[in-house]
């Protein structure tokens, strides 16, 4: 039996699979390749039946989000390692391997990610992922090759494999033991950070995450929600806090979430002077969540916190002040870049 399951969670979206499901098939053959179906409308899955029978579909009876969607399907399956890819990702002919041959020789690393470019303008890096994630000790993340908005040139300058903090959902590979050892996504997150929030859990469990540069894709992006959604905004501070209120240990939590509620009340402001009510209302209606919830939030704290400093993909100088005061907009501009990666 191959021990490599390549999952594609799918909802409503023959248009993305009828153009990138043939490149995952073609350049897969190291695996069984699914396709989990978060209970689409459209014929999706008549479409993949008919088109690709060599591809395994699983239905789910409802719409789980990102989240649930993957933790259902992975609990149903028995390979050694699972590679989470959104439809709207054409993969390379030789994106699997390389990621597959460093999980096999380093049995530390739990989870790993490749180099994710742009499919619309190939030579640059994508938002979601670039060439591996990292943080700010606020709880702000960020990658190399993007930070906030401004995204670098791919010139190959990351084009070595380093420890990060965090590995994109968009193609995220991940130790089958590792993930289900973990408690899989958090499936109140429902879509957004949480692969940030399940990469945190496997540091805590002493696992590293890796960028494998051999190994490169081409992500569409905001096929679901553009960046102009309110609900977008919404998903993202919510998880984003409810993120720090799991994993920060308790000597950091407190002057941590409230340094974080005063940026989030900029954050807000900012939104009105730009004329936009409705991101600035999705940021309140977060933070209430988050009040509302604290309880389960807090009974989610499953592992051994540690302070974010000690571990390898912090940064721990202020990424806002690099970025919006000094103008540092790439990676290598930042001080001490070089140390925030082994």
């Amino acid at each position: 039996m191959k021990n490599i399951a390549v999952v594609i969670l799918n909802w409503n979206g023959k248009r993305l699979l009828e153009k990138f499901l043939p490149s995952v098939v073609k350049h897969a053959s190291l695996a069984t390749i699914y396709v989990a179906d978060n209970c689409s409308s459209d014929d999706s899955t008549d479409f993949i039946k008919k088109n690709f029978p060599e591809v395994k579909i699983i239905c789910h009876s409802c719409n789980y989000g990102y989240a649930g969607g993957y933790n259902k399907v992975l609990n149903l399956l028995e390979e050694k390692y699972f590679v989470l890819l959104n439809s709207d990702v054409e993969v390379s002919p030789n994106w699997l391997l390389p990621m597959y041959e460093l999980m096999e020789k380093e049995e530390t690393i739990g989870c790993c990610q490749p180099k994710i470019k742009d499919y619309n303008r190939k030579d640059y890096f994508e938002y979601a992922g670039a060439a591996g994630g990292f943080i700010h000790k606020l709880g702000y993340p960020f990658c190399r090759g993007r930070i906030f908005n401004t995204i670098e040139k791919d010139t190959g300058q990351y084009n070595y494999n380093s420890e990060i903090f965090w590995a994109s959902g968009a193609c995220l590979m991940v130790r089958a033991s590792i993930f289900r050892k973990a408690g899989g996504f958090d499936e109140d997150f429902f879509a957004h950070m949480e692969e940030i929030d399940f990469c945190w859990r496997v540091k805590l469990l002493n696992y590293k995450i890796f960028y494998c540069w051999e190994s490169t894709i081409f992500h569409v992006g905001g096929a679901t929600l553009s960046k102009y959604n309110t609900h977008k905004t919404y998903l993202n501070f919510r998880n984003n806090f409810a993120m720090l209120l799991k994993n920060l240990p308790k000597s950091e939590l407190l002057s941590k979430v409230l340094f974080r509620l005063l940026l989030d009340g900029v954050a807000g402001l900012k939104f009105l002077l730009e004329k936009k009510p409705g991101h600035t209302w999705a940021i309140i209606k977060a933070h209430f969540y988050c009040y509302g919830h604290l309880k389960k939030i807090k009974g989610k704290r499953k592992f051994t916190a540690k302070k974010i400093f000690s571990l390898t993909g912090t940064f721990h100088d202020s990424i806002l002040w690099q970025y919006f005061i000094k103008g540092k907009k790439k990676f290598s501009e930042i001080p001490n870049s070089a140390s925030l990666s082994s």
